[in-house]
């Protein structure tokens, strides 16, 4: 039960669907932990860090997902944050891109197991995936330097789709750095969201971008 009780203390108590994040998100905590013995899905193997560093962080910018209809997770390794994500809008469709064969093979076992009906499992590239227009909301954790985002879902954004990327107190240099093919783009960049993790756990920046729209 450690999983449960580390979720059911640490998520915002005004989490939509919470009861379902907490019940379901510890499953897939134990579904990791089992199978991180032989395969390498994470370095976080206590209860309390991997409530906090996967399901809390991966949910607490809810709010920027609440206009979105089809979410692509770009490189969701584990399951974040799509899973999570997936369990607070049960009514939203999320594709789970990983390219990365066993990581894929995990993830449709813990959606078959989570029962999410809403959640299709992709071993495409994300930017593959995403080149067609279909996802009008992209998000990512662990992606490459804003610069680089920006080259590979660059067809997406201009179709209008945004992309919300999960990234650490130092965004500042990335944004500097990807203002040259920002501009080319006519993108957008903005810190959309700042938060602290409990227990000393770092401090995250959710950067949005999108397209500006022509005057």
């Amino acid at each position: 039960m450690e999983f449960e009780e580390e979720l059911e203390r640490v998520l915002p108590t005004d989490l939509p669907n919470r009861e379902s994040v907490v019940t379901r998100g510890a499953r897939h905590l134990r579904m990791i932990a089992e199978a991180n013995q032989f395969l390498n899905l994470t370095r976080i193997v206590s209860p309390f860090e991997a409530a906090v560093k996967h399901v809390l962080d991966s949910v607490i910018p809810w709010h920027l997902f609440e206009g979105a209809a089809h979410v692509v997770d770009a490189g969701t390794g584990a399951g974040f944050p799509g899973i999570p994500l997936a369990l607070v809008f049960p009514d939203k469709r999320f594709t789970l891109a990983e390219s990365i064969q066993k990581k894929a093979r995990f993830v449709e076992s813990a959606v078959a197991a989570l029962e999410l009906s809403n959640v299709t499992v992709s071993a495409q590239r994300a930017e593959e995936l995403t080149r067609g227009g279909a996802a009008d909301t992209i998000v990512a954790r662990a992606v490459a330097p804003i610069s680089k985002a920006l080259e590979l879902f660059g067809p997406a954004l201009k179709r209008g789709t945004r992309a919300f990327l999960y990234k650490g107190p130092d965004v500042e240099r990335e944004i500097e750095a990807a203002a040259r093919p920002a501009e080319k783009l006519r993108a957008r960049i903005r810190i959309a969201m700042e938060f602290d993790l409990p227990g000393g756990m770092g401090s995250r920046r959710v950067v949005e971008i999108g397209i500006r729209s022509a005057r």
